[in-house]
């Protein structure tokens, strides 16, 4: 009967030592440096929260968790289904590979978006405050505009006036410059006919 007791007893007790042993082990181990050449940019997937240990391995010491979808920095390359990063926090640690993605998760997406969003609407704002002086301005070129217009409008009065003008004048000058050639043709044709019958008569009397 009491060999049933202790022999489990002890047999529990050498378990717990050689865990406690093997912690003692894992945390003398000294971290992998972190290269900063191959360190990179990952997330931890959505939907759960996991467990970050001292090494590459669920036997070794737990440090902490780290919650979906936090955003993480990579130090290595997978060992033992497992990869070193760096949290949010600051804190170096190994996680399993498999709960490790280069995808944003849904905390990151929804982020990104309210702070699109927020810049949609900083710009919108901007707009809206501008809408007056583009208002404004616009009516301004409208009022411009018309002016211009009836300037226009008066300039091409003037225009057609002045041609209408310069076309009767031209008229009366052409009636004028007929008048006065008719005038001098007539003119020369009585001329000649009042000196050929007085050259006629001197001949009478120069015959008498």
């Amino acid at each position: 009967m009491l060999n049933r007791i202790v022999l489990p007893t002890l047999l529990i007790l050498c378990s717990q030592l050689a865990v406690a042993q093997t912690e003692i082990v894992n945390e003398q181990l000294p971290a992998s440096p972190a290269n900063e050449q191959s360190a990179n940019i990952g997330y931890i997937i959505d939907n759960l929260f996991i467990y970050m240990h001292a090494g590459p391995g669920k036997n070794y010491r737990i440090l902490g968790s780290v919650d979906a979808g936090t955003p993480i920095t990579i130090l290595s390359e997978v060992q033992e289904d497992f990869i070193q990063i760096l949290d949010d926090k600051g804190r170096e640690a190994w996680v399993e590979a498999k709960f490790v993605t280069d995808q944003p998760g849904l905390t990151q997406q929804l982020q990104q978006a309210n702070e699109a969003l927020q810049n949609s609407q900083s710009e919108v704002d901007a707009i809206r405050g501008e809408l007056p002086i583009l208002q404004q301005a616009n009516n301004d070129l409208r009022a411009e505009n018309q002016n211009l217009q009836q300037t226009i409008t008066q300039l091409q009065t003037t225009l057609d006036q002045q041609q209408q003008a310069t076309a009767a004048k031209k008229q009366k000058e052409q009636h004028l410059m007929l008048t006065y050639g008719g005038g001098i043709t007539l003119g020369g044709l009585l001329f000649g006919v009042i000196l050929t019958l007085l050259l006629s008569r001197r001949k009478r009397y120069d015959g008498w």
